[in-house]
């Protein structure tokens, strides 16, 4: 395709280098268990970013290496583990024991993260909910104050807005300016991409302009909310991309194993992110033959619509 003079393209490296300084603070997995952006993770370890504050609702495993690669002080989310078998190893490591180094946690639920988001991208400094009264989440998040109504009195939560200095969001198809297709379960990647300073996307596909303004509808995430767009198709294995392939549950069962002891999640990390240049590099190890079995058994085409008058 042809890139016009105002492409955002960059590699993984550029975006990750120009947008994701030391001490950010960084949305990923905002899509839940689907568009997880393991490669842009995995370039934050290779560039030996520190003192990170990850900002999320469910991560799979992913903060799970982060933390286990000593590149974070700080976790603002709802749950960290492996949604395969549960426990995240380095996350418990790093909170009970300090290995690699502390972490500090502050617990949301993937609902109060929905409204600190929410409230960031709607420009407000909070947004009032029932959720969490009478629970101990509050004792454990600064951001969650309970205050009476000021129209009836009812007792209530105030959710103060979260506003990540980036995020960084996994989608189907982008232009080079940015204007993104994703589809699927989107979790909070709408209110993520509105409540960050700065959005680096990272898509399967680029496609022409004209792709994307052929369904409007669809175009969940605009290109003048973007920094940086990488092109970087299965930058989400092993999590799944809703039309491009499914989730390697064996890659996770895998981690699982591999990541209970120090001395082997190190070997896993040299192998999976250090010991190889970039994605490529990744996906050469992972080999054709494994993608093979993840792609999409049965095409659910959605039906055409016409926008014209």
């Amino acid at each position: 395709m042809a890139i016009e003079q105002n492409s955002k393209l960059l590699t993984m490296g550029e975006a990750i280098a120009r947008y994701v300084p030391s001490g950010s603070s960084v949305l990923m997995g905002a899509a839940m268990e689907q568009l997880i952006p393991f490669a842009a993770g995995h370039e934050l370890i290779r560039q030996d970013r520190r003192d990170l504050t990850l900002i999320g609702p469910i991560s799979d495993i992913l903060f799970d290496q982060l933390i286990g690669a000593g590149c974070v002080a700080r976790v603002e989310a709802a749950w960290v583990g492996n949604v395969s078998a549960g426990v995240g190893y380095n996350l418990r490591r790093a909170t009970e024991q300090g290995v690699p180094r502390p972490v500090e946690m502050i617990d949301y639920t993937n609902f109060t993260v929905a409204l600190a988001l929410h409230a960031a991208a709607l420009g407000v400094p909070f947004l009032p909910t029932r959720s969490t009264l009478g629970s101990d989440v509050l004792a454990r998040n600064p951001h969650l104050v309970e205050f009476r109504s000021p129209v009836g009195g009812e007792k209530l939560v105030a959710v103060e807005a979260l506003a990540p200095d980036v995020a960084i969001l996994h989608v189907q198809r982008a232009d080079a300016q940015g204007n993104a297709h994703a589809w699927g379960g989107l979790g909070v990647q709408i209110d993520g991409a509105r409540a960050a300073r700065r959005v680096i996307l990272v898509a399967e596909e680029i496609v022409e302009p004209e792709v994307i303004a052929s369904d409007p509808n669809r175009t969940e995430i605009p290109g003048m909310l973007v920094s940086a767009v990488v092109h970087e198709p299965w930058g989400a294995h092993p999590s799944p991309v809703q039309g491009y392939y499914g989730r390697d549950h064996a890659f996770f069962h895998e981690y699982h194993e591999r990541s209970r002891k120090r001395e082997d999640f190190e070997n896993w990390l040299r192998e999976w992110v250090l010991g190889v240049e970039n994605r490529a590099g990744y996906l050469e190890r992972l080999g054709a033959e494994r993608r093979g079995t993840l792609g999409v058994r049965e095409h659910a085409w959605s039906a055409a619509v016409d926008f014209g008058y």
